[in-house]
């Protein structure tokens, strides 16, 4: 199929019309639009196995740059946990809060994102339509709920980076001059409230609650217990946050089976993968094709890595004497010679110990939610909802594991912080804490009063509307009904 950049002018697109078919073959890099050169009684998708290898391919976009770099720098090299690290002028911007609309991040995360989400749409809104023998009734709803999980885990990343942020759900299967204007609003959209693109985000997650697998041995597939996992999260995030939603999530997914495993160092050693402790991970089998080049990324001795571990972090993990935690998740290896960084000594230089297979066409899987998340987050809805004591028990058999005392909090204002200190030392480089610091309304707190080398200050100046990243601007220039964020 060939692909034709959609421009903002409704001119110059009328001009195609009159001037091609009736129908073209669009598909937008970014706002996944699909435009197929079918007519519009006509199906999408011929067969079953059709339909399969597209959901497949919305499936392999979790491998994609987003995922295998962008989701660890977005969450954290943006806050405490890391410095960018490397060399990229536009993973600098993100960590020192100085971004702009025409950074190549922003711009390329949109499109990932939206890409992704076009590929959903089509599955979803045609799967339903295939007269395929093989493709039976409750493979097709399967099929729907898998893909909805997909949409809502892509909306949730983008509403959590931009805020209010285009709401498609459909996609354009025909282009005339005929129906130019209902579709215009589809291929130039306006940004739907943040509110609005959360109550999407919960329909999505519903819509799979009761058509996924239970359970799968391959964690990278959607399940009731991924889907109950998200429904958690959501609630958690969105404001005002609904405790009472996050604990029944929570515990619908305590109660789906899973359990800690006995040490921490078995989560990330390699012999353990889709264990009974996680809940959504992405496999990787290695080799040129299905390798995971991102772990390269983040550790190895040829060149200078990103999200650098930060002394801040370094500090926090000595704080609290949580030796095992802090070696797990953080190694000091010597690079004289071989490049310098103005927070770590050469002779000392940490790396993320989480990625422990960085050779080429590594198999390292990523693991995106586990079961101490989620006993985490529950313990965080019990404390705001007036069980301290309840939430006592979910920190302390976290703590356990690492063999920590109990937490000494001893009210709901010290349990809410010892809960965010724990969700911090255990899933550090997981992709987590900056959001944590989001949805907590703790992120500017913390940041500005974060520390470096010897205690100094790293002066990081975070404001308001630097919560929320920029439009990229190309999109601006493309989509006159797009609005910039506030501050850009």
């Amino acid at each position: 199929m060939k692909n034709i950049t959609i421009f903002p002018i409704l001119a110059g697109i009328a001009l195609s019309l009159f001037s091609c078919k009736d129908f073209l073959d669009l598909e937008p890099v970014s706002q996944g639009i699909a435009v197929s050169n079918t007519s519009a009684d006509s199906v999408l998708y011929h067969s079953a196995n059709e339909v399969e290898a597209a959901l497949a391919g919305a499936y392999g976009d979790f491998k994609n740059e987003y995922y295998q770099l962008d989701y660890f720098v977005n969450a954290d090299a943006q806050s405490d946990d890391a410095y960018a690290g490397g060399d990229n002028p536009a993973n600098f911007q993100i960590d020192d809060y100085a971004l702009d609309a025409t950074n190549s991040n922003v711009s390329r995360d949109w499109a990932y994102l939206y890409s992704t989400i076009g590929k959903t749409n089509s599955v979803i809104n045609n799967v339903r339509l295939v007269e395929d023998p093989a493709l039976t009734p409750d493979r097709v709803e399967e099929i729907v709920g898998e893909a909805s999980f997909i949409r809502a885990f892509m909306y949730f990343q983008l509403v959590q980076l931009w805020g209010d942020v285009p709401l498609q759900l459909t996609e354009v299967k025909t282009i005339s001059a005929a129906n130019l204007d209902e579709i215009y609003a589809q291929i130039f959209p306006a940004r739907a409230t943040a509110s609005e693109v959360y109550d999407q985000i919960i329909a999505d997650l519903e819509t799979a609650l009761t058509r996924v697998k239970t359970t799968d041995i391959h964690k990278g597939y959607a399940t009731v217990g991924a889907v109950n996992a998200m429904l958690a999260k959501v609630y958690a995030t969105r404001e005002p946050q609904d405790w009472d939603k996050v604990k029944s999530y929570c515990d619908a997914v305590i109660a789906g089976g899973y359990s800690l495993l006995p040490e921490y160092d078995d989560l990330w050693d390699n012999a353990n993968e889709n264990s009974a402790e996680s809940i959504f991970e992405i496999n990787y089998s290695g080799g040129p094709t299905d390798g995971n080049w991102g772990v390269k990324i983040f550790r190895g001795l040829d060149w200078k890595k990103f999200n650098l571990p930060s002394n801040d972090l370094v500090q926090a993990f000595d704080d609290e004497n949580d030796a095992i935690r802090k070696a797990e998740s953080i190694i000091f290896l010597d690079v004289s010679g071989k490049w310098s960084d103005s927070h770590w000594p050469q002779t000392e230089y940490p790396f993320i110990n989480k990625h422990r297979n960085f050779e080429e066409g590594s198999p390292q899987n990523y693991i995106f939610i586990r079961l101490a998340d989620i006993l985490l987050l529950k313990a965080e809805a019990l404390n705001e909802t007036g069980d301290t004591e309840g939430a006592r028990d979910l920190v302390d058999q976290i703590r356990s594991r690492a063999t920590l005392s109990g937490t000494p909090a001893s009210n709901q204002a010290e349990m809410r912080l010892a809960i965010e200190k724990e969700r911090r030392l255990e899933l550090a480089f997981e992709g987590i804490r900056w959001f944590d610091l989001k949805r907590t309304g703790r992120a500017i707190e913390v940041m500005n009063n974060a520390k470096g080398p010897d205690g100094i200050s790293l002066g990081y100046n975070l404001t308001d509307n630097k919560l929320f990243w920029p439009i990229p601007q190309a999109e601006l220039d493309k989509n006159s009904n797009l609005i910039q964020n506030e501050g850009y």
